[in-house]
C-alpha cells in the first residue's frame, strides 16, 4: 500500500487544501491529512477544532483519514512512523516552490520520504489560511473560499 501524508496547520482548511488532498486520494492508497500545531502561529482555531473539520470535510472521501501531529514533531518522524512513501504539497506558485524544496530535500535526506508537488488548480491559487482569516477578520465573505463546515465556524467567531 502506497501512503501518502499531506501535512498543515490547515488553519482554517480552504478550498485549495481539499482540491489538493482529493487529488492525492486519487494517485495514492492511504492519504493521511497531517493536522498540525505549528508553535510559531498564533492559531485561529484550536487543534481539536481544526481536526474536527477536517474529519467532516474528507469523511466522505475514501482512502483518506485525518490526524494530529504532535506539536514539535519532525514531518520526517511522523511520515517514518505513519509508514508514508510521500509527502503531497500543493505549489500556488513560484514562491511557494522556493519555500518548498528545501523541505523535501531535508526531509529525503532524514527519512527517505520523497515530496511530490501538486499544483494549483487555477481556481484556487490565490487561496491561503492566511488570506481567509483576513478577509474573514475584516467582515469579508469567504464562503467560495471553504468548505461548508468551515464557513459555520468562522460565521461563528463573528
Amino acid at each position: 500500500m502506497r501512503r501518502a501524508v499531506c501535512p498543515g496547520s490547515f488553519d482554517p482548511l480552504h478550498s485549495g487544501h481539499v482540491e489538493v488532498i482529493t487529488r492525492a486520494a486519487s494517485l495514492f492508497d492511504d492519504v493521511v491529512v497531517a493536522v498540525a500545531a505549528n508553535l510559531s502561529k498564533k492559531h485561529l482555531f484550536t487543534l481539536e477544532e481544526r481536526l474536527e473539520m477536517a474529519e467532516e470535510v474528507f469523511r466522505g472521501l475514501d482512502g483518506v483519514s485525518v490526524m494530529a501531529m504532535p506539536p514539535g514533531t519532525l514531518l520526517a518522524d511522523f511520515c517514518h512512523d505513519a509508514g508514508a512513501a510521500a509527502i503531497v504539497k500543493g505549489l500556488r506558485n513560484g514562491s511557494d516552490l522556493d519555500y518548498e524544496v528545501p523541505m523535501a530535500v531535508t526531509n529525503r535526506h532524514l527519512s527517505g520520504v520523497e515530496t511530490v508537488f501538486l499544483p494549483a488548480d487555477p481556481r484556487h491559487a490565490h487561496v491561503s489560511s492566511t488570506i481567509v482569516r483576513e478577509v474573514h477578520l475584516l467582515g469579508g465573505d469567504v464562503s467560495a473560499m471553504v468548505p461548508g463546515v468551515v464557513g459555520r465556524r468562522l460565521t461563528q467567531r463573528r
